[in-house]
């Protein structure tokens, strides 16, 4: 009997997984996009290098493409959408930048900049359309931080004393805009890579079992649920097909961690938690979904994606890569 069971799981495991598929909506544009922010399941805002933002308002059908004037060289690799006229956008190396738009794209406004040698900013997260923060390298041997408490209008850095310190070969990776999350608790975590790589939450540092040890190595990306369940990707980005160290799931909130039964099929630059025990991953090489909390992910495509995204206020989730590359998941 208990074998039975055991097989009428997997049998419904695989129907669940199969049940995914991967539509691409657009692509050809010559951008890479690191950048996606879905508002609802109609709203999608979208941003990459060569100064570029798309934005649908119809669930991906049609895009309409800008180039940010004035920014044409710089690389947009995260954005932060509110709705279909409101978004910020960050370009990342020095000198770097954060733009708002209040016009659904028409004209942007610099409402941060920062000219300081090797800057060079990873992601932003917010937890409201008021409050945000900002992870960048590190400076002076520390990670560079900055909050908002007015919707991206204005950024203040915080103290140095207050910065979480980072060791020799240690920083962030601006893969995906989602190596910082906001916990619902009001804590801010994120993941760093490199030479070592390593878990923050708050000031408390915690080492992650992850592959490490190159500059090309480490966490990616972290997606949280219920303030407890993290789970968080990467690997090698020069060994996108690496299947081992790439993923870490803790349900504790860091105070422990186990590696999945079946890891996702390569490299990951992004994990988003879609809803219950499902949670999606995307990187070089294809998109992986597990139904049971990271226990066992199934890869659904071989397309490559930078970043997905769950829409805030609905259910599709959207994708986003090289060569101006967007799509969709469906059943």
């Amino acid at each position: 009997m208990k074998h039975f069971a055991t097989n009428i799981f997997f049998i419904f495991f695989t129907l669940q997984i199969n049940a995914q598929q991967i539509k691409v909506l657009t692509k050809g544009t010559k951008t890479s996009l690191r950048g996606l922010c879905a508002v609802t399941d109609k709203i999608i805002w979208a941003s990459g290098s060569a100064g570029t933002v798309a934005k649908s308002l119809d669930s991906g059908n049609t895009w309409k493409w800008m180039t940010v004037k004035g920014f044409e060289k710089k690389d947009f690799r995260d954005i932060e959408a509110f709705d279909e006229n409101t978004a910020i956008i960050m370009a990342v190396d020095s000198p770097a930048y954060i733009l708002k738009t209040t016009d659904g794209g028409e004209n942007w406004k610099t409402v941060y900049e920062n000219h300081t040698k090797g800057m060079f900013l990873d992601a932003m997260a917010f937890s409201d359309e008021t409050n945000g923060t900002l992870i960048g390298d590190p400076i002076n041997g520390k990670f560079f931080i900055a909050r908002t408490k007015d919707g991206g209008n204005s950024w203040q850095e915080e103290i140095p004393n207050n910065l979480p310190s980072a060791a020799i070969g240690e920083a962030c990776f601006a893969s995906s805009g989602t190596n910082i999350r906001k916990l619902s608790n009001g804590k801010e975590i994120f993941v760093s890579g490199g030479l070592c790589s390593n878990l923050f939450i708050s000031s408390k540092k915690i080492v992650l079992p992850i592959l490490q040890g190159k500059e090309s190595t480490g966490a990616n990306s972290i997606a949280a649920k219920n303030n407890k369940i993290f789970i968080v990707v990467g690997g090698d980005f020069t060994e996108r097909n690496q299947i081992t160290q790439n993923c870490l799931v803790t349900t504790n909130a860091g105070k422990s961690w186990k590696q999945p039964q079946i890891f996702p099929t390569g490299y990951r630059s992004c994990i988003q938690h879609i809803s219950k025990k499902m949670w999606i991953t995307c990187g070089l090489n294809g998109v992986d979904v597990t139904t049971n909390d990271g226990k066992i992910f199934t890869q659904i495509s071989t397309e490559s994606f930078h970043v997905c995204s769950k829409s805030k206020y609905g259910n599709a989730v959207f994708f986003a890569g090289q060569g101006g590359k967007i799509a969709i998941l469906y059943n």
